[in-house]
Protein backbone atom coordinates (compact mmCIF):
# COMPACT_ATOMS: atom_id res chain seq x y z
CA UNK A 1 0.00 0.00 0.00
CA UNK A 2 1.48 3.36 -0.61
CA UNK A 3 2.40 5.47 2.19
CA UNK A 4 -0.11 8.51 2.81
CA UNK A 5 2.09 11.75 1.50
CA UNK A 6 3.33 13.65 5.06
CA UNK A 7 2.00 17.10 3.75
CA UNK A 8 -1.93 15.70 3.01
CA UNK A 9 -1.69 13.63 6.14
CA UNK A 10 -4.15 14.47 9.13
CA UNK A 11 -5.65 13.36 11.90
CA UNK A 12 -9.20 11.59 10.22
CA UNK A 13 -12.69 12.80 11.76
CA UNK A 14 -13.71 10.03 14.55
CA UNK A 15 -12.33 8.55 17.14
CA UNK A 16 -8.82 9.77 17.84
CA UNK A 17 -6.54 7.00 17.25
CA UNK A 18 -4.53 7.90 20.42
CA UNK A 19 -8.04 6.46 22.60
CA UNK A 20 -7.30 3.12 20.04
CA UNK A 21 -4.03 2.18 21.97
CA UNK A 22 -5.49 3.05 25.02
CA UNK A 23 -6.52 -1.11 25.86
CA UNK A 24 -2.71 -1.42 26.15
CA UNK A 25 -3.17 0.54 29.67
CA UNK A 26 -5.85 -2.40 30.90
CA UNK A 27 -2.95 -4.49 32.94
CA UNK A 28 -1.98 -1.34 34.15
CA UNK A 29 -4.75 -0.15 35.42
CA UNK A 30 -4.16 0.47 38.98
CA UNK A 31 -1.11 2.10 38.30
CA UNK A 32 -2.92 4.73 36.07
CA UNK A 33 -5.91 4.81 38.72
CA UNK A 34 -3.23 5.59 41.61
CA UNK A 35 -1.59 8.38 39.75
CA UNK A 36 -5.26 9.80 38.25
CA UNK A 37 -6.12 9.80 42.26
CA UNK A 38 -3.26 11.34 43.70
CA UNK A 39 -3.13 14.17 40.90
CA UNK A 40 -6.40 16.05 42.80
CA UNK A 41 -4.84 14.98 45.89
CA UNK A 42 -1.66 17.52 44.95
CA UNK A 43 -3.67 20.16 43.08
CA UNK A 44 -5.78 20.38 46.34
CA UNK A 45 -2.59 20.37 48.44
CA UNK A 46 -1.06 23.25 45.81
CA UNK A 47 -4.08 25.28 46.17
CA UNK A 48 -4.61 24.75 49.97
CA UNK A 49 -1.16 26.80 50.50
CA UNK A 50 -2.45 30.11 49.50
CA UNK A 51 -5.60 29.74 51.51
CA UNK A 52 -3.49 28.38 54.72
CA UNK A 53 -1.22 31.70 54.01
CA UNK A 54 -4.20 34.56 54.34
CA UNK A 55 -5.73 32.76 57.12
CA UNK A 56 -2.63 33.20 58.88
CA UNK A 57 -2.09 36.59 57.56
CA UNK A 58 -5.94 37.22 59.12
CA UNK A 59 -5.36 35.19 62.21
CA UNK A 60 -2.13 35.08 63.91
CA UNK A 61 0.48 37.69 62.26
CA UNK A 62 -2.21 40.23 62.41
CA UNK A 63 -2.48 39.45 66.41
CA UNK A 64 1.24 38.89 67.08
CA UNK A 65 0.33 35.69 68.09
CA UNK A 66 4.09 33.28 67.76
CA UNK A 67 2.38 29.76 69.08
CA UNK A 68 -0.45 29.89 66.64
CA UNK A 69 1.91 31.17 63.68
CA UNK A 70 3.97 28.38 64.59
CA UNK A 71 1.09 25.94 64.21
CA UNK A 72 0.61 27.61 60.68
CA UNK A 73 3.97 27.30 59.78
CA UNK A 74 3.70 23.55 60.25
CA UNK A 75 0.55 23.30 58.37
CA UNK A 76 2.48 24.67 55.31
CA UNK A 77 5.08 22.58 55.75
CA UNK A 78 3.36 19.74 56.14
CA UNK A 79 0.76 20.76 52.94
CA UNK A 80 4.35 21.86 51.37
CA UNK A 81 5.19 17.61 51.71
CA UNK A 82 2.48 16.38 51.04
CA UNK A 83 2.83 17.82 47.34
CA UNK A 84 6.19 16.61 46.92
CA UNK A 85 5.04 13.12 48.77
CA UNK A 86 2.02 12.65 46.04
CA UNK A 87 4.52 14.19 42.80
CA UNK A 88 6.85 11.58 43.50
CA UNK A 89 4.57 8.79 44.16
CA UNK A 90 2.47 9.34 41.34
CA UNK A 91 5.97 9.61 38.48
CA UNK A 92 6.74 6.56 40.48
CA UNK A 93 4.17 4.74 39.46
CA UNK A 94 3.04 6.36 35.88
CA UNK A 95 6.87 5.97 34.72
CA UNK A 96 6.57 1.59 35.44
CA UNK A 97 3.59 1.40 33.80
CA UNK A 98 3.93 3.76 30.99
CA UNK A 99 7.49 1.90 30.33
CA UNK A 100 5.81 -1.33 30.27
CA UNK A 101 3.05 -0.44 28.05
CA UNK A 102 5.45 1.19 25.69
CA UNK A 103 7.27 -2.29 25.42
CA UNK A 104 3.95 -4.09 24.77
CA UNK A 105 3.00 -1.61 22.24
CA UNK A 106 6.26 -2.36 20.25
CA UNK A 107 6.36 -6.02 20.86
CA UNK A 108 2.92 -6.14 19.09
CA UNK A 109 4.12 -3.41 16.45
CA UNK A 110 6.97 -5.77 16.01
CA UNK A 111 4.90 -8.94 15.27
CA UNK A 112 2.33 -6.79 13.12
CA UNK A 113 4.98 -6.07 10.70
CA UNK A 114 5.97 -9.58 10.88
CA UNK A 115 2.78 -11.10 9.67
CA UNK A 116 2.10 -8.27 7.28
CA UNK A 117 2.45 -9.21 3.40
CA UNK A 118 5.77 -8.74 2.06
CA UNK A 119 3.84 -6.24 -0.87
CA UNK A 120 3.37 -4.14 2.77
CA UNK A 121 7.13 -3.84 3.34
CA UNK A 122 7.77 -3.17 -0.44
CA UNK A 123 5.77 0.35 -0.35
CA UNK A 124 6.96 0.99 3.05
CA UNK A 125 10.66 2.37 3.30
CA UNK A 126 11.85 0.99 6.92
CA UNK A 127 13.17 4.17 7.96
CA UNK A 128 9.62 4.64 8.16
CA UNK A 129 8.69 1.95 9.96
CA UNK A 130 11.81 2.20 12.81
CA UNK A 131 10.62 6.07 13.38
CA UNK A 132 7.31 4.78 14.37
CA UNK A 133 8.94 1.91 16.37
CA UNK A 134 10.99 3.68 18.28
CA UNK A 135 10.86 7.78 18.05
CA UNK A 136 6.82 7.65 18.07
CA UNK A 137 6.18 5.23 20.71
CA UNK A 138 8.85 7.04 22.85
CA UNK A 139 6.22 10.59 22.62
CA UNK A 140 3.09 8.24 23.45
CA UNK A 141 5.01 7.39 26.57
CA UNK A 142 6.30 10.64 27.42
CA UNK A 143 2.76 11.86 26.78
CA UNK A 144 1.20 9.68 29.35
CA UNK A 145 4.09 9.21 31.73
CA UNK A 146 4.12 13.67 32.16
CA UNK A 147 1.85 15.41 30.01
CA UNK A 148 -1.60 13.82 30.17
CA UNK A 149 -1.48 14.19 34.43
CA UNK A 150 0.25 16.98 34.21
CA UNK A 151 -2.38 18.76 31.54
CA UNK A 152 -5.23 17.03 33.40
CA UNK A 153 -4.04 18.81 37.09
CA UNK A 154 -3.62 22.54 35.07
CA UNK A 155 -7.27 22.16 34.17
CA UNK A 156 -8.27 21.44 37.86
CA UNK A 157 -6.06 24.03 39.17
CA UNK A 158 -7.52 26.72 36.48
CA UNK A 159 -10.92 25.87 37.12
CA UNK A 160 -10.77 25.62 41.67
CA UNK A 161 -8.63 28.76 41.51
CA UNK A 162 -10.93 30.73 38.87
CA UNK A 163 -13.98 29.29 41.20
CA UNK A 164 -12.54 30.53 44.06
CA UNK A 165 -12.16 33.83 42.94
CA UNK A 166 -15.46 33.89 41.49
CA UNK A 167 -16.86 33.25 45.16
CA UNK A 168 -14.30 35.77 46.51
CA UNK A 169 -14.24 38.88 44.58
CA UNK A 170 -17.03 37.90 41.94
CA UNK A 171 -16.22 40.65 39.61
CA UNK A 172 -12.42 40.10 39.39
CA UNK A 173 -13.04 36.36 39.23
CA UNK A 174 -15.04 37.23 36.11
CA UNK A 175 -12.13 39.33 34.65
CA UNK A 176 -10.15 36.61 35.33
CA UNK A 177 -12.13 34.35 33.08
CA UNK A 178 -13.90 36.68 30.61
CA UNK A 179 -9.59 36.98 29.74
CA UNK A 180 -8.83 33.13 30.25
CA UNK A 181 -11.62 31.93 27.58
CA UNK A 182 -9.91 33.26 24.41
CA UNK A 183 -6.61 32.42 24.93
CA UNK A 184 -7.45 28.87 25.74
CA UNK A 185 -9.50 28.91 22.62
CA UNK A 186 -6.70 30.42 20.36
CA UNK A 187 -4.46 28.09 22.19
CA UNK A 188 -6.59 25.31 20.70
CA UNK A 189 -6.42 26.96 17.24
CA UNK A 190 -2.62 27.08 16.91
CA UNK A 191 -2.79 23.32 17.85
CA UNK A 192 -4.98 22.35 15.19
CA UNK A 193 -1.94 23.66 12.75
CA UNK A 194 0.50 22.08 14.92
CA UNK A 195 -1.01 18.90 14.27
CA UNK A 196 -0.04 19.08 10.57
CA UNK A 197 3.39 20.16 11.00
CA UNK A 198 4.13 17.81 13.66
CA UNK A 199 2.79 15.05 10.95
CA UNK A 200 4.93 16.45 8.52
CA UNK A 201 7.82 16.23 10.41
CA UNK A 202 7.66 12.78 11.87
CA UNK A 203 6.86 11.48 8.75
CA UNK A 204 9.90 13.44 7.46
CA UNK A 205 12.33 11.69 10.53
CA UNK A 206 11.26 8.76 8.66
CA UNK A 207 12.69 9.40 5.63
CA UNK A 208 15.61 11.25 6.70
CA UNK A 209 16.60 7.71 8.76
CA UNK A 210 15.72 5.51 5.75
CA UNK A 211 18.24 7.79 3.96
CA UNK A 212 21.02 7.23 6.15
CA UNK A 213 19.88 3.74 6.58
CA UNK A 214 20.17 2.81 2.54
CA UNK A 215 23.35 4.92 2.58
CA UNK A 216 25.41 2.91 4.84
CA UNK A 217 24.21 -0.20 3.77
CA UNK A 218 25.09 0.81 0.33
CA UNK A 219 28.55 2.40 1.07
CA UNK A 220 30.28 0.07 -0.91
CA UNK A 221 28.56 0.77 -4.26
CA UNK A 222 28.43 4.44 -3.50
CA UNK A 223 32.40 4.85 -3.11
CA UNK A 224 32.83 2.55 -5.69
CA UNK A 225 31.00 4.62 -8.45
CA UNK A 226 32.58 7.74 -6.43
CA UNK A 227 29.20 9.10 -5.61
CA UNK A 228 30.17 10.25 -1.99
CA UNK A 229 29.19 13.60 -3.15
CA UNK A 230 25.96 12.65 -4.71
CA UNK A 231 24.47 10.44 -1.94
CA UNK A 232 25.64 13.66 0.73
CA UNK A 233 23.83 16.16 -1.46
CA UNK A 234 20.53 13.63 -1.16
CA UNK A 235 20.98 13.24 2.23
CA UNK A 236 21.42 16.63 2.86
CA UNK A 237 18.13 17.75 1.35
CA UNK A 238 16.06 15.53 3.34
CA UNK A 239 17.99 16.67 6.45
CA UNK A 240 17.30 20.47 5.24
CA UNK A 241 13.38 19.40 4.88
CA UNK A 242 13.63 18.06 7.95
CA UNK A 243 14.76 21.09 9.65
CA UNK A 244 12.42 23.40 7.80
CA UNK A 245 9.80 21.13 9.05
CA UNK A 246 11.20 21.44 12.62
CA UNK A 247 11.63 25.14 12.58
CA UNK A 248 7.81 25.46 11.08
CA UNK A 249 6.86 23.21 14.17
CA UNK A 250 8.90 25.20 16.48
CA UNK A 251 7.47 28.78 15.44
CA UNK A 252 3.78 27.59 16.07
CA UNK A 253 5.07 26.58 19.48
CA UNK A 254 6.54 29.51 20.24
CA UNK A 255 4.06 31.59 19.36
CA UNK A 256 1.40 29.63 21.72
CA UNK A 257 4.33 29.25 24.52
CA UNK A 258 5.17 33.00 24.36
CA UNK A 259 1.14 33.92 24.93
CA UNK A 260 0.49 31.65 27.79
CA UNK A 261 4.03 32.92 29.59
CA UNK A 262 2.53 36.56 28.74
CA UNK A 263 -0.73 36.03 29.63
CA UNK A 264 -0.13 35.32 33.75
CA UNK A 265 1.68 39.07 33.81
CA UNK A 266 -1.39 40.74 32.12
CA UNK A 267 -3.84 38.47 34.98
CA UNK A 268 -1.71 39.65 37.41
CA UNK A 269 -1.97 43.08 36.60
CA UNK A 270 -5.84 42.69 36.40
CA UNK A 271 -6.04 41.02 39.84
CA UNK A 272 -4.12 43.28 41.43
CA UNK A 273 -6.08 46.54 40.80
CA UNK A 274 -9.11 44.36 41.43
CA UNK A 275 -7.77 43.38 44.95
CA UNK A 276 -6.17 46.90 45.46
CA UNK A 277 -10.28 48.39 45.59
CA UNK A 278 -11.75 45.42 47.37
CA UNK A 279 -8.70 46.40 50.47
CA UNK A 280 -9.40 50.02 49.78
CA UNK A 281 -13.25 49.57 50.12
CA UNK A 282 -13.06 47.06 52.25
CA UNK A 283 -14.69 44.15 50.33
CA UNK A 284 -10.98 42.55 51.30
CA UNK A 285 -9.38 41.83 54.20
CA UNK A 286 -5.59 41.72 54.16
CA UNK A 287 -5.26 38.36 54.52
CA UNK A 288 -7.90 37.95 51.71
CA UNK A 289 -5.52 39.87 49.21
CA UNK A 290 -2.87 37.40 49.97
CA UNK A 291 -4.54 34.54 49.12
CA UNK A 292 -5.90 36.14 45.76
CA UNK A 293 -2.69 37.52 44.67
CA UNK A 294 -0.86 34.18 45.74
CA UNK A 295 -4.00 31.95 43.91
CA UNK A 296 -2.46 34.12 40.96
CA UNK A 297 0.73 33.32 40.95
CA UNK A 298 -0.30 29.71 41.83
CA UNK A 299 -1.70 29.59 38.02
CA UNK A 300 1.43 30.54 36.35
CA UNK A 301 3.15 27.59 35.79
CA UNK A 302 -0.40 25.90 34.82
CA UNK A 303 -1.34 28.67 32.43
CA UNK A 304 2.33 29.02 30.86
CA UNK A 305 2.50 25.27 30.43
CA UNK A 306 -0.72 24.59 28.90
CA UNK A 307 0.66 25.69 25.49
CA UNK A 308 3.46 23.45 25.69
CA UNK A 309 0.80 20.42 27.19
CA UNK A 310 -1.53 21.53 24.68
CA UNK A 311 1.31 21.01 21.48
CA UNK A 312 3.08 17.59 22.99
CA UNK A 313 -0.86 16.54 23.36
CA UNK A 314 -0.87 16.98 19.37
CA UNK A 315 2.15 15.48 18.80
CA UNK A 316 1.47 12.19 20.82
CA UNK A 317 -1.86 12.09 19.02
CA UNK A 318 0.02 12.32 15.46
CA UNK A 319 2.55 9.55 16.77
CA UNK A 320 -0.56 7.36 17.57
CA UNK A 321 -2.08 7.82 14.03
CA UNK A 322 1.30 6.94 12.34
CA UNK A 323 1.54 3.39 14.74
CA UNK A 324 -2.31 2.74 13.90
CA UNK A 325 -1.54 3.19 10.31
CA UNK A 326 0.86 -0.39 10.83
CA UNK A 327 -2.02 -2.19 12.86
CA UNK A 328 -4.59 -1.25 10.13
CA UNK A 329 -3.12 -2.37 7.35
CA UNK A 330 -4.63 -5.74 6.29
CA UNK A 331 -3.58 -8.95 6.78
CA UNK A 332 -4.08 -10.47 3.09
CA UNK A 333 -2.14 -13.75 3.95
CA UNK A 334 -3.55 -15.42 7.07
CA UNK A 335 -3.22 -19.25 8.52
CA UNK A 336 -5.76 -21.96 7.06
CA UNK A 337 -6.72 -24.59 9.49
CA UNK A 338 -5.71 -27.53 7.96
CA UNK A 339 -3.25 -29.86 9.17
CA UNK A 340 -1.24 -32.84 7.16
CA UNK A 341 -0.88 -35.73 9.20
CA UNK A 342 1.64 -37.36 7.27
CA UNK A 343 3.67 -34.66 4.92
CA UNK A 344 4.73 -36.49 1.27
CA UNK A 345 5.99 -33.33 -0.48
CA UNK A 346 3.67 -33.56 -3.73
CA UNK A 347 3.58 -29.99 -5.08
CA UNK A 348 1.09 -29.01 -7.93
CA UNK A 349 0.78 -25.67 -9.47
CA UNK A 350 -3.13 -25.68 -10.81
CA UNK A 351 -3.83 -22.71 -13.32
CA UNK A 352 -1.83 -20.13 -10.94
CA UNK A 353 -1.79 -16.81 -11.91
CA UNK A 354 -0.34 -13.84 -9.95
CA UNK A 355 -0.78 -9.78 -10.98
CA UNK A 356 1.44 -7.57 -8.76
CA UNK A 357 -0.98 -4.56 -7.55
CA UNK A 358 -1.59 -1.43 -9.94
CA UNK A 359 0.54 -3.88 -12.63
CA UNK A 360 -1.89 -4.02 -15.71
CA UNK A 361 -0.17 -7.60 -17.16
CA UNK A 362 -0.23 -10.54 -15.08
CA UNK A 363 3.35 -11.21 -13.84
CA UNK A 364 2.60 -15.71 -13.86
CA UNK A 365 -0.21 -16.54 -16.25
CA UNK A 366 -1.96 -19.84 -16.09
CA UNK A 367 0.93 -22.12 -14.84
CA UNK A 368 0.45 -26.19 -14.70
CA UNK A 369 3.06 -28.19 -13.06
CA UNK A 370 3.13 -30.96 -10.66
CA UNK A 371 5.97 -32.07 -8.65
CA UNK A 372 6.36 -35.64 -7.07
CA UNK A 373 7.42 -36.65 -4.16
CA UNK A 374 10.82 -37.43 -4.66
CA UNK A 375 11.30 -35.79 -8.05
CA UNK A 376 13.65 -32.63 -8.82
CA UNK A 377 12.61 -29.64 -11.24
CA UNK A 378 14.86 -27.05 -12.09
CA UNK A 379 12.98 -23.70 -13.31
CA UNK A 380 14.25 -22.16 -15.92
CA UNK A 381 13.86 -18.71 -17.98
CA UNK A 382 15.19 -15.29 -18.57
CA UNK A 383 15.09 -12.19 -16.39
CA UNK A 384 11.51 -10.87 -15.30
CA UNK A 385 10.00 -14.62 -16.26
CA UNK A 386 8.57 -14.79 -12.81
CA UNK A 387 10.88 -17.35 -11.38
CA UNK A 388 11.36 -15.93 -8.22
CA UNK A 389 7.69 -14.89 -7.49
CA UNK A 390 6.67 -18.42 -8.27
CA UNK A 391 9.06 -19.80 -5.66
CA UNK A 392 7.67 -17.13 -3.35
CA UNK A 393 4.07 -18.34 -3.81
CA UNK A 394 4.79 -21.95 -2.28
CA UNK A 395 5.51 -20.87 0.91
CA UNK A 396 2.59 -18.04 0.75
CA UNK A 397 5.27 -15.43 1.08
CA UNK A 398 2.70 -13.52 -1.25
CA UNK A 399 -0.52 -15.77 -2.39
CA UNK A 400 -2.01 -16.49 -5.89
CA UNK A 401 -4.10 -14.01 -7.06
CA UNK A 402 -5.87 -16.86 -9.11
CA UNK A 403 -5.57 -20.85 -9.15
CA UNK A 404 -3.79 -22.85 -6.87
CA UNK A 405 -0.83 -24.43 -4.87
CA UNK A 406 -1.37 -27.56 -3.87
CA UNK A 407 0.71 -29.53 -1.14
CA UNK A 408 -0.40 -33.21 -0.98
CA UNK A 409 -3.56 -32.33 -2.34
CA UNK A 410 -4.29 -29.21 -0.22
CA UNK A 411 -4.59 -25.97 -1.18
CA UNK A 412 -1.62 -23.98 0.72
CA UNK A 413 -4.00 -21.59 1.96
CA UNK A 414 -6.08 -23.72 3.66
CA UNK A 415 -2.65 -25.41 5.47
CA UNK A 416 -1.79 -24.36 8.82
CA UNK A 417 0.93 -21.43 8.41
CA UNK A 418 3.36 -22.74 10.77
CA UNK A 419 3.21 -26.60 9.42
CA UNK A 420 3.51 -25.14 5.58
CA UNK A 421 6.64 -23.49 6.53
CA UNK A 422 8.26 -26.11 8.19
CA UNK A 423 7.90 -28.29 5.37
CA UNK A 424 9.06 -25.76 2.98
CA UNK A 425 12.74 -25.15 3.33
CA UNK A 426 14.05 -22.22 0.97
CA UNK A 427 16.84 -20.48 0.14
CA UNK A 428 16.79 -17.22 -1.96
CA UNK A 429 19.66 -15.78 -4.42
CA UNK A 430 19.94 -12.70 -2.05
CA UNK A 431 20.95 -14.36 1.06
CA UNK A 432 19.84 -12.64 4.58
CA UNK A 433 22.01 -13.50 7.55
CA UNK A 434 21.38 -11.57 10.75
CA UNK A 435 23.35 -9.56 13.54
CA UNK A 436 23.97 -12.80 15.58
CA UNK A 437 26.25 -16.06 15.50
CA UNK A 438 26.72 -18.08 13.19
CA UNK A 439 25.16 -20.75 14.77
CA UNK A 440 21.73 -19.29 15.44
CA UNK A 441 21.74 -17.87 11.43
CA UNK A 442 22.27 -21.37 10.98
CA UNK A 443 19.02 -22.34 13.38
CA UNK A 444 16.87 -19.94 12.52
CA UNK A 445 14.08 -22.13 11.11
CA UNK A 446 15.39 -25.23 13.67
CA UNK A 447 16.46 -23.61 16.98
CA UNK A 448 16.38 -27.41 18.29
CA UNK A 449 18.37 -28.98 15.63
CA UNK A 450 21.26 -31.20 17.00
CA UNK A 451 24.90 -30.60 16.59
CA UNK A 452 24.55 -33.42 14.35
CA UNK A 453 22.19 -32.50 11.93
CA UNK A 454 24.00 -28.64 11.83
CA UNK A 455 27.41 -30.47 10.63
CA UNK A 456 25.59 -32.78 8.52
CA UNK A 457 23.64 -29.07 6.86
CA UNK A 458 27.61 -27.29 6.53
CA UNK A 459 29.00 -30.49 4.66
CA UNK A 460 26.25 -30.46 2.58
CA UNK A 461 26.25 -26.70 2.13
CA UNK A 462 30.23 -26.78 1.85
CA UNK A 463 30.05 -24.01 4.80
CA UNK A 464 32.92 -25.49 6.59
CA UNK A 465 34.38 -21.88 6.82
CA UNK A 466 32.35 -21.12 10.19
CA UNK A 467 34.54 -23.28 12.11
CA UNK A 468 37.38 -21.37 10.95
CA UNK A 469 35.72 -17.92 11.91
CA UNK A 470 37.42 -16.35 15.03
CA UNK A 471 34.57 -18.07 17.42
CA UNK A 472 33.62 -20.84 15.32
CA UNK A 473 29.77 -21.35 15.43
CA UNK A 474 29.87 -19.03 17.92
CA UNK A 475 31.10 -15.90 16.06
CA UNK A 476 28.67 -12.86 15.87
CA UNK A 477 28.27 -11.99 12.42
CA UNK A 478 28.04 -8.59 11.11
CA UNK A 479 24.95 -7.14 10.55
CA UNK A 480 23.54 -8.60 7.01
CA UNK A 481 26.52 -11.16 7.38
CA UNK A 482 28.24 -8.41 5.90
CA UNK A 483 31.58 -9.83 7.31
CA UNK A 484 31.11 -12.53 5.16
CA UNK A 485 31.72 -12.61 0.98
CA UNK A 486 28.92 -13.25 -0.98
CA UNK A 487 29.46 -16.79 -1.53
CA UNK A 488 30.06 -17.78 2.22
CA UNK A 489 26.44 -15.95 2.71
CA UNK A 490 25.26 -17.94 0.40
CA UNK A 491 26.71 -21.43 1.85
CA UNK A 492 25.80 -20.57 5.23
CA UNK A 493 22.16 -19.55 3.70
CA UNK A 494 21.61 -22.63 1.79
CA UNK A 495 22.84 -24.83 4.90
CA UNK A 496 20.33 -22.93 7.13
CA UNK A 497 17.56 -24.24 4.49
CA UNK A 498 18.71 -27.77 4.75
CA UNK A 499 19.12 -28.23 8.22
CA UNK A 500 15.15 -27.90 8.82
CA UNK A 501 14.99 -31.21 6.97
CA UNK A 502 12.10 -29.93 4.50
CA UNK A 503 10.07 -32.06 2.78
CA UNK A 504 9.65 -29.19 0.03
CA UNK A 505 13.20 -27.92 -0.58
CA UNK A 506 13.13 -24.44 -2.46
CA UNK A 507 16.36 -23.05 -4.33
CA UNK A 508 16.24 -20.00 -5.79
CA UNK A 509 19.34 -19.46 -7.68
CA UNK A 510 21.36 -20.14 -3.98
CA UNK A 511 24.44 -21.00 -6.08
CA UNK A 512 24.97 -18.08 -8.27
CA UNK A 513 27.48 -16.23 -6.23
CA UNK A 514 29.76 -19.46 -5.94
CA UNK A 515 33.11 -20.31 -7.73
CA UNK A 516 32.83 -23.12 -10.21
CA UNK A 517 34.68 -25.52 -8.28
CA UNK A 518 32.77 -24.63 -4.75
CA UNK A 519 29.11 -25.03 -7.07
CA UNK A 520 30.48 -28.22 -8.52
CA UNK A 521 31.36 -29.94 -4.94
CA UNK A 522 27.87 -27.82 -3.22
CA UNK A 523 25.96 -29.51 -5.95
CA UNK A 524 27.80 -33.04 -5.40
CA UNK A 525 26.78 -33.08 -2.04
CA UNK A 526 22.89 -31.93 -3.03
CA UNK A 527 22.29 -34.96 -5.01
CA UNK A 528 22.42 -37.03 -1.79
CA UNK A 529 20.21 -34.55 0.02
CA UNK A 530 17.25 -34.25 -2.49
CA UNK A 531 16.95 -37.93 -2.77
CA UNK A 532 13.87 -38.43 -1.01
CA UNK A 533 12.90 -34.71 -1.11
CA UNK A 534 10.64 -32.58 -3.44
CA UNK A 535 12.83 -30.00 -5.16
CA UNK A 536 12.26 -26.88 -6.77
CA UNK A 537 15.28 -25.33 -7.69
CA UNK A 538 15.72 -21.54 -10.01
CA UNK A 539 18.76 -22.39 -12.29
CA UNK A 540 20.88 -20.17 -14.38
CA UNK A 541 23.64 -22.45 -15.17
CA UNK A 542 23.97 -25.65 -17.30
CA UNK A 543 26.00 -27.40 -14.29
CA UNK A 544 22.97 -26.46 -11.62
CA UNK A 545 20.03 -27.77 -14.03
CA UNK A 546 21.84 -31.16 -14.26
CA UNK A 547 20.77 -31.39 -10.66
CA UNK A 548 17.37 -31.71 -11.57
CA UNK A 549 15.15 -34.83 -13.34
CA UNK A 550 12.80 -32.72 -15.11
CA UNK A 551 13.07 -28.50 -16.51
CA UNK A 552 10.56 -26.42 -16.23
CA UNK A 553 11.27 -22.90 -18.71
CA UNK A 554 8.71 -19.92 -18.12
CA UNK A 555 8.58 -17.60 -20.90
CA UNK A 556 6.52 -14.66 -20.41
CA UNK A 557 5.05 -15.70 -17.22
CA UNK A 558 3.95 -19.20 -18.74
CA UNK A 559 5.53 -22.68 -18.76
CA UNK A 560 6.32 -22.85 -22.06
CA UNK A 561 8.10 -26.09 -22.26
CA UNK A 562 8.40 -28.96 -19.73
CA UNK A 563 11.02 -31.96 -20.34
CA UNK A 564 14.20 -33.43 -19.14
CA UNK A 565 17.44 -31.50 -20.23
CA UNK A 566 18.49 -33.44 -22.94
CA UNK A 567 15.25 -33.15 -24.95
CA UNK A 568 14.54 -29.37 -24.20
CA UNK A 569 18.38 -29.34 -25.39
CA UNK A 570 17.56 -31.07 -28.89
CA UNK A 571 14.15 -29.67 -29.43
CA UNK A 572 14.17 -26.17 -28.10
CA UNK A 573 16.20 -23.29 -29.28
CA UNK A 574 14.83 -20.61 -26.83
CA UNK A 575 16.70 -23.61 -24.17
CA UNK A 576 19.32 -23.63 -25.82
CA UNK A 577 19.62 -19.87 -26.09
CA UNK A 578 19.26 -19.55 -22.42
CA UNK A 579 22.08 -21.55 -21.52
CA UNK A 580 24.50 -21.08 -24.28
CA UNK A 581 27.18 -19.74 -22.06
CA UNK A 582 27.25 -23.78 -20.72
CA UNK A 583 26.18 -25.35 -23.59
CA UNK A 584 29.26 -27.20 -23.47
CA UNK A 585 29.56 -28.15 -20.19
CA UNK A 586 26.01 -29.20 -20.28
CA UNK A 587 26.26 -31.64 -23.26
CA UNK A 588 29.49 -33.15 -22.23
CA UNK A 589 27.91 -33.66 -18.79
CA UNK A 590 24.56 -35.46 -20.03
CA UNK A 591 26.48 -37.62 -22.70
CA UNK A 592 28.56 -38.90 -20.04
Amino acid sequence: MPRPEPTSRVSPPGPPAFWRLLPYARPYGWQFAVSFALAPVQVLATIGIPLLLGAAVDGPMSRGDLPGLLWFALALLGLGAAEAFCSFLRRWVMVRATSHLEADIRVDLFDRLQRLPLGFHKAWESGQLLSRSMSDLGVIRRFLSFGLVVLLMSSVQIVVVVGIMLATLWHVGLAVLVLVVPVVVAAYQLMSRFGVVSRRLQDLTGDVASSAEESLHGVRVIRSFGRARYAGRSFDRRAMALRDAGVARMDLAAVAWTLMEVFPSVLLLVVLIGVSFGVAGGALSLGAAVTFVTLLLSLSWPIASLGFLLSFAREAATAADRIVEVFDAPLTIVSGQEKLAEARGRLELRGVSFTFPDADEPTLDELNLVIEPGETVALVGGTGSGKSTLVSLIPRLVDVTAGQVLVDGVDVRDLDLAQLRSLVGTAFEDPILFSMSARENLTLGRPDASEEDIADAIRVAHAGFVHDLPWGLETRLGEQGLSLSGGQRQRLALARAILVSPRILVLDDTLSALDIHTEAEVEEALRSTLVGVTGLVVAHRASTVLLADRVAMLVGGRIAHVGTHADLLRDVPEYRELLSADYSIALGGDES
